[in-house]
């Protein structure tokens, strides 16, 4: 991953397991929400399996899926691969991959594209690590 410098979102990171990544980024919502932030601001964006209430979502159509983007009520739930192009001034991502993919790096840079004002990520510092190299986990303060 080659890191060109520039301005970007604020980021903080928060050390998980791949395991616990979904329910960290659901506590970051919460957290975020009573500094201030809007639902319609936020995605939460997974690397591996689909969040729960994405699943959910998805069942009752694509096209019921994605008019939860425009919602205002509450918050959009997605994986990054169907988000390219996408963004959103809050991006909480979930690094919930349990193993490295052929595809790691590409999610990875997906996920810390996609936020305009602010990025959360929630995962093993590790991970970062390997999928992202030494320069991004330096920039991320791991």
């Amino acid at each position: 991953m080659q890191l060109l410098g520039g301005d970007g979102p604020e980021v903080r990171f928060v050390a998980c397991s791949p395991d616990e990544a979904l329910h960290v980024a659901d506590d970051q919502v919460d957290g975020l929400i009573d500094e201030g932030w809007r639902y319609e601001d936020f995605a939460l964006l997974s690397t591996g399996s689909r969040h729960p209430i994405q699943v959910e979502r998805q069942e009752e159509g694509n096209e019921s899926y994605w008019k939860t983007f425009w919602d205002n009520d509450d918050i959009f739930y997605g994986h990054v691969l169907g988000f390219k192009g996408l963004e959103r001034r809050v991006i909480i991502l979930a690094l919930n991959e349990t193993t490295r993919l052929d595809r790691s790096r590409e999610r990875l840079y997906v996920g810390l594209s996609r936020a305009r004002d602010q990025l959360v990520i929630c995962g093993d510092p590790d991970f970062v690590r390997e999928v992202g190299g030494p320069e991004l986990a330096s920039r991320l303060g791991l």
